[in-house]
């Protein structure tokens, strides 16, 4: 896989807050589209959507339609970084504290893991 593109109404603030989150940098962007990249081959790419509607999670009114896994060391670190950078954490929290579901500033629903 080449990458995943997250669709947004505004791609630089999503692409700043997933830099600041995984550690990734801007490979290209224009007012319509941000690349991250980490050399891995697989790039994070959003991109702008005119009447964008954030998913309802865990509601399905507006599906989630896929999301974004993370590796953590420290899940309780990484869950303050992510909140301090604009994450909401939502009430409904499945998996017996294995993970930590989030939703990005675009409410697009994110897991952190540590396995």
């Amino acid at each position: 896989m080449r990458g995943v593109t997250l669709d947004c109404a505004d791609p630089q603030t999503l692409a700043g807050f997933y830099g600041a989150l995984t550690g990734m940098r801007e490979l290209f962007s224009t007012d319509e589209f941000v690349a991250l990249t980490d050399d891995s081959g697989c790039d994070l790419g959003f991109q702008r959507v005119d009447g964008y509607r954030a998913p309802q999670w865990p509601g399905q009114d507006v599906p989630q339609q896929f999301h974004l896994d993370f590796r953590a060391d420290d899940l309780d670190a990484m869950e303050e970084l992510a909140l301090e950078l604009g994450a909401a954490k939502p009430d409904h929290q499945p998996g017996d504290g294995r993970w930590r579901v989030l939703l990005d500033p675009a409410g697009h629903p994110f897991c952190l893991t540590s396995s």
